[in-house]
């Protein structure tokens, strides 16, 4: 399946030049309630692995699985080159090229796309979620295992609970405890969905584990 990317610019370019696209794309995320009721979601995770003394690949897993009973009804793969170094807070243009190769793969449509990344919650407020969401004009949600900045209160230790996420006054996600007493995820929006919708969405994708099922399945397939 070929998505449409809009937006489209080149991947390798200068560490400045990905700032100031950041910069120049950030302005067009939406936080908008969902158009719809999603039946399907996709899990994107990257990894990358060593294939040689100093050179490394990134390899991709998108898995999409259905609302709400999170059955796997699709799932794809690719393995390729890296053409953008590590640089903290510059991690979409690392992954998302990689992304977009195994997203061609795919023979689903998914309605939502999840990332094991930021969105908002993101020093330029265009983290991996707001960027994928922009690319291909889709509902994104980032949910991370760690926070990138921003600080949140005390938070209840039952399932379920959350506490506003901010940064310099303004609200940019939430920390979300998917599982009684161990450690929060953070939630952010990434592009055509509110804050209340991620956070539910992501406790439905969360019923046994603290990782939601469509990043936890795409990191093992990522892994495979």
């Amino acid at each position: 399946m070929k998505f449409e990317q809009y937006h489209a610019h080149r991947w390798d370019v200068s560490t400045q030049e990905a700032i100031r696209i950041q910069n120049s794309l950030a302005s067009l995320v939406r936080q908008e309630p969902l158009a719809f009721a999603p039946k399907t979601i996709a899990g994107v995770d990257v990894s990358f692995r060593r294939r040689g003394y100093k050179d490394y690949a990134a390899q991709c897993g998108i898995a999409v699985l259905s609302l709400p009973d999170l059955t796997v009804v699709d799932r794809a793969s690719w393995v390729g080159d890296i053409t953008f170094p590590y640089v903290p807070g510059l991690l979409s243009f690392r992954e998302i090229p990689a992304v977009m190769e195994a997203l061609d793969r795919l023979s689903v449509l998914p309605d939502v796309f999840m990332t094991d990344g930021q969105g908002l919650a993101h020093p330029r407020r265009f983290g991996l979620a707001c960027h994928l969401g922009v690319a291909l004009d889709i509902p994104t949600i980032g949910v991370a295992k760690k926070k990138l900045i921003g600080d949140f209160e005390s938070l209840a230790g039952d399932r379920g609970s959350s506490t506003a996420l901010t940064h310099r006054g303004e609200l940019i996600g939430a920390a979300l405890r998917t599982r009684k007493y161990v450690k929060p995820v953070f939630v952010s929006i990434g592009h055509r969905i509110t804050l209340p919708e991620a956070l539910d969405l992501t406790m439905v994708c969360a019923p046994r584990f603290k990782i939601p099922e469509p990043t936890r399945q795409a990191h093992h397939f990522s892994r495979a």
